[in-house]
């Protein structure tokens, strides 16, 4: 297997689904700590898999005292969160009001000229930040400052249930100080979540080791509130089964019971099976969750035993490639 061509692939396809992310709907996410957390996760998952220090730092193409120094600063520096000039302004408008444009640029006068400017057009671009005047003299400020920071503040409280509840399901039993290094948050915010889970009976607390686990977790389809969870979820059940399938050798078997496949299917407008293909998705998706109920049902009134069940977890997912020129019909924008 000529695995560095298949990471280089995998790592360029990332990199632009990150991309994607942080720049969604007007969003500039931090990127300042994405190498590192990179390499911290990497050198983690490698030495987890019984690759011995040298070996891993050899990898890596550092001496092994240059790696041990490296994994041991950015472990102790992890929670650490870095400012980007993006933030840095967006603050400084947060703190001072309008703002002239001349003191914007006294301000971060150590900052590259142009990677100021660049970032203050994009505040104003993407709706964050107001200009009203010409030249020097031009103010800049936050557009509803109160509001801005009202919704962000409200995004965050309505995914870190959905995700807590999520990793209890896929990662328990676990306790509250690995949900809390896992999602990156405040510890209030985490332990707010498993209070309100706890009381809706989605997830469980086990009083003789402290570990919370759940049996299920269940996001609606076209649900705004856990948006985040249902999609990290789909991307972590693929990565896991191409990680499982990877381990178990590149033969594959009619049999298998662990894998995947792809198909595209080319069609026109008017194809005779135009509709028949984007149904796909709906169909496949009515089966599943049909089996998923009896499933459940069946559970319901012979419990499986949580230290010995098996998780069988299937993914499925459809994308649609349209020429530049023409959009995407409005439910195939709501559903993505």
């Amino acid at each position: 297997m000529n695995s560095k061509l298949l990471v280089d692939a995998i790592v360029r396809q990332t990199t632009v689904l990150i991309a994607q992310l942080c720049t969604a709907a007007g969003v500039r996410a931090p990127l300042a700590q994405i190498a590192d957390q990179v390499f911290l996760g990497l050198s983690r998952e490698i030495e987890a898999q019984g690759v011995g220090r040298k070996v891993a730092a050899d990898m890596f193409g550092l001496a092994l005292r240059s790696y041990q120094k490296k994994v041991q600063r950015l472990a102790e520096s992890a929670s650490v969160q870095d400012r980007t000039l993006w933030e840095a302004m967006l603050d400084f408008l947060r703190d001072n009001g309008s703002v002239p444009r001349r003191r914007i640029f006294e301000r971060f006068s150590r900052d590259d000229e142009d990677a100021v400017a660049a970032v203050l057009n994009d505040l104003v671009s993407s709706g964050l930040a107001y200009a009203t005047g010409r030249g020097s003299s031009a103010l800049y400020g936050l557009t509803s400052v109160e509001d801005q920071a009202r919704l962000a503040d409200q995004d965050l409280l309505d995914a870190v249930p959905a995700m807590v509840w999520l990793l209890v399901y896929r990662e328990g039993p676990i306790d509250g100080a690995g949900l809390e290094r896992r999602l990156g948050v405040e510890p209030a915010r985490v332990q707010a979540a498993l209070v309100d889970l706890l009381g809706e009976g989605r997830v469980q607390l086990e009083a003789e080791t402290g570990l919370y686990r759940s049996a299920a977790v269940s996001i609606a389809v076209g649900s705004r509130v856990g948006w985040e969870a249902a999609v990290f979820d789909h991307f972590q059940a693929v990565s896991k089964a191409i990680a499982a399938k990877v381990r178990r050798g590149r033969e594959s078997q009619a049999a298998d019971v662990i894998g995947g496949a792809t198909l595209s299917f080319d069609v026109l407008p008017g194809h005779p099976l135009e509709h028949e293909v984007y149904g796909l998705l709906g169909r496949i998706r009515a089966e599943v969750n049909e089996l998923w109920d009896r499933v459940s049902a069946h559970n319901a009134l012979h419990p499986v035993d949580q230290d010995h069940k098996i998780k069988v977890t299937f993914y499925m997912g459809q994308n649609v490639e349209r020429p530049d020129t023409e959009p995407p019909p409005a439910d195939e924008e709501r559903d993505r």
